[in-house]
């Protein structure tokens, strides 16, 4: 029973330290220190080194918390579209605008590698579905992958900067990628082996239990990893 409610108090920090970094990038922006997050989660700065290692592993938790409940739902709802090709594109154009909603966030998840191809393969999967559908009447390339769907939204949302306010340019670079899933006789160059799109810091990313879990049993040696710098390295002695 002990142990239990251990458990249940780490995930409630956890999430309290999740919620506030959201709210803490959104209205600071992206260089938002770790003592301001703890600041707002109401924790010490050793709780947040604890949950989460480091800065990159509380941006991480982050923007997998703002997928799944901000970017997934959008994916499961185009299965409900009658037309698939057009649920298909509606769902990604609401998926680009979303992130690049959250720039702050965006920001951060580039700067700390978190915002990858096989990061957004994964709550896409449920435009599976739908992808399937639209192939089989025809409205979309044969040989078109939820990872094709994954690497088109990242792509769209390297074109995102700050002074864009109207997200003018994103919507355009989508547009122009959206064009390439139509069908085609020419067949797409081959992928890379399954799930190695992102590289070996995806993989290995992939091979490590959920963020939230993760937090409950932080590795520990995580507090050593950076040199000490404001707000992103080991937190102060004492």
């Amino acid at each position: 029973m002990p142990e239990q409610r251990h458990r249940a108090d780490a995930l409630r920090n956890s999430d309290r330290i999740v919620r506030a970094a959201i709210a803490a990038l959104r209205e600071t922006g992206a260089t938002v220190s770790l003592e301001e997050i703890a600041r707002r989660a109401g924790v010490g700065i050793a709780t947040v080194y604890r949950r989460f290692g480091d800065r990159d592993g509380v941006i991480l938790a982050c923007f997998e918390t703002y997928f799944a409940e901000e970017v997934e739902p959008l994916a499961l709802a185009a299965r409900e579209a009658a037309d698939p090709g057009r649920g298909l594109t509606e769902a990604l154009a609401a998926i680009t605008d979303t992130l690049a909603a959250h720039r702050a966030l965006l920001t951060a998840a580039r700067e700390a590698g978190a915002f990858t191809v096989a990061v957004a393969e994964r709550f896409a999967e449920p435009l599976g579905d739908v992808l399937a559908r639209a192939q089989r009447r025809g409205l979309v390339r044969a040989d078109l992958q939820v990872r094709d769907l994954a690497a088109i939204v990242v792509m769209a949302l390297a074109t995102v900067y700050r002074a864009d306010h109207d997200s003018a340019d994103h919507r355009r670079y989508l547009a122009l990628l959206m064009d390439g899933i139509r069908p085609s006789a020419e067949p797409l160059p081959r992928l890379s082996s399954p799930r190695r799109f992102g590289g070996e810091e995806d993989r290995a990313r992939e091979e490590e239990p959920p963020a939230a879990e993760r937090a409950v049993h932080p590795p520990k040696v995580a507090v050593e990893r950076h040199p000490e710098r404001s707000g992103h390295g080991r937190p102060p002695a004492g």
